[in-house]
């Protein structure tokens, strides 16, 4: 018995290892059963490189870390087996060939696997049309700009009479703080405070991990998030929670004939009277990925750029000249960014493109492939995750002395662009971020109201990256009620 057990064990063992496919599969390693090889590719390391994990494996395998070709390898990660591809071209193809998003099993548990960003392209196709009314240019023109501009003076003002501010807790505030007035509009004190509550126990990284274990990202979202409530909240998943006070604020609203948000306008279709195009149920469930997603990623990167400008004093020294520009030229010295204002932002959007480019050390192109691909010699089986870094970014021959912070080298390009076949700090594809614009838009009005100030960055601060987690003790700004700019 325990020969065979043995036995079984080893056969199981080799086929982990030694995955079936159509054809030759590319090299690497799948890591011991299950597990895969998920625990190396936690380890943190400077935000500003690529993982130990991934530069070991391409020297390995490919012999030349800085070549931009054919340089992608197998591995198991999150349970799944994936291919991890610094080839440009490759990441690029992917994204347009596949449109199945390649998201951890952990994210799966989160979303729910009904989830309309989950589902179909059809259903994606959907809510990428609803959400780009919202967060597309005539959207933020019209719709946003003033809300962020708004919440960040009042954040701004607030952090300034306490002598300090978190730059990423600060920036979650008036994200989720525009997103929660424009999509579920006024809401009761109460509800909003537990909102507020939910967003600040949200752990970044919640997606890390695959398993729901105690001392995970998962557990503390699923189980650990909520012991502040009574006993028969505590075993309600925090999914679950949120999901109950979106839909219990949409159905009272609704009932009542309170407004609703103008987002919830749009995605019930009440603006141009057609009637509904989506279910309740469906609406609560896409806005709650609306605001996880959203909430996740726009605050670790405008983190990371106040230290970049904090850390480069003559890039400091030219934001500084350029919002005092803004500032002195308007009739009323108090009024608020329009979008021409935001759009002048020359400098800003440079410093904004230089921080993407340089924190994209964490892939860009998730997909699950649909059908089997061949890439040269080498087939990469469907049902497999893919998972393109823009190693791009850092080539010296698409861009001089790479890992230097330069803002100045993007004069005389267009800052507009999202993606390019050298910048895709977005993704690409059908799974373009729909929010590009936006994120970048709350980036820029951020700084222009840090510049209204005096302000440092706390000593000590570093970036490190754990995965998708970055700055694990804070990102603290000093900041003076004193300010730069004349009034």
């Amino acid at each position: 018995m325990v020969s065979l057990f043995l036995v079984k064990i080893f056969h199981w063992v080799y086929q982990w290892r030694n995955p079936k496919t159509n054809g030759k599969l590319p090299p690497g390693s799948m890591g011991f059963p299950f597990i895969g090889e998920t625990f190396e590719f936690f380890k943190p390391h400077d935000a500003l490189q690529f993982s130990t994990f991934i530069k070991d494996r391409v020297l390995r395998f490919f012999a030349d870390f800085s070549s931009i070709h054919l340089s992608f390898f197998r591995t198991s990660l999150f349970g799944d087996k994936a291919i991890i591809s610094m080839d440009m071209e490759l990441n690029l193809e992917m994204a347009k060939a596949n449109s199945v998003p390649g998201v951890t099993k952990s994210v799966i548990r989160l979303f729910g696997e009904n989830n309309l960003f989950l589902q179909s392209k059809e259903s994606h196709k959907h809510v990428r049309n609803l959400t780009f009314q919202l967060l597309g240019p005539q959207g933020l023109k019209s719709r946003m700009i003033e809300d962020v501009d708004l919440l960040a003076r009042t954040y701004m003002e607030e952090g300034a009479r306490n002598g300090y501010l978190d730059v990423k807790e600060t920036s979650s505030k008036i994200l989720i703080g525009c997103l929660a007035k424009k999509v579920m509009g006024e809401m009761e004190p109460e509800a909003a405070k537990e909102l507020a509550l939910c967003w600040r126990y949200f752990q970044s990284g919640w997606f890390r991990f695959f398993l729901n274990l105690p001392g995970t990202g998962v557990y503390k979202m699923m189980k650990v998030l909520f012991v502040q409530y009574t006993e028969a909240d505590i075993s309600w998943q925090a999914r679950k929670r949120m999901l109950k006070l979106l839909r219990k604020t949409v159905l009272t609203k609704r009932a009542s004939g309170e407004e609703l948000g103008e987002f919830f306008n749009i995605i019930f279709g009440e603006m141009e009277g057609e009637g509904e195009t989506m279910s309740v149920e469906n609406a609560v469930e896409y806005i709650y990925t609306f605001f996880l997603v959203a909430n996740e990623t726009t605050p670790r990167i405008l983190a990371a750029t106040v230290k970049f400008i904090s850390d480069h004093p003559k890039v400091k020294q030219e934001l500084q000249r350029e919002h005092e520009g803004i500032v002195r030229g308007k009739a009323e010295k108090e009024g608020g960014l329009t979008w021409e204002d935001y759009k002048s932002m020359h400098f800003t959007q440079m410093v904004i493109n230089e921080s993407l480019r340089i924190i994209s050390t964490a892939p860009t192109v998730l997909r699950v492939l649909e059908h089997d691909f061949q890439v040269g010699d080498y087939t990469i089986p469907a049902g497999w995750t893919f998972m393109g870094y823009p190693h791009i970014h850092f080539n010296s021959e698409k861009y001089e002395d790479p890992y230097a912070f330069n803002p100045w080298r993007w004069e005389g390009k267009d800052l507009g662009a999202i993606v390019s076949k050298t910048f895709i700090p977005f993704g690409a594809g059908r799974r373009l971020c729909v929010g590009a614009e936006f994120a970048k838009m709350q980036m820029a009005v951020f700084i222009h109201h840090l510049f209204r100030y005096r302000w440092s960055m706390k000593s000590g601060t570093t970036i490190i990256r754990s995965f998708m987690l970055m700055f694990p003790g804070g990102c603290d700004v000093q900041i003076s009620e004193d300010t730069e700019v004349d009034k």
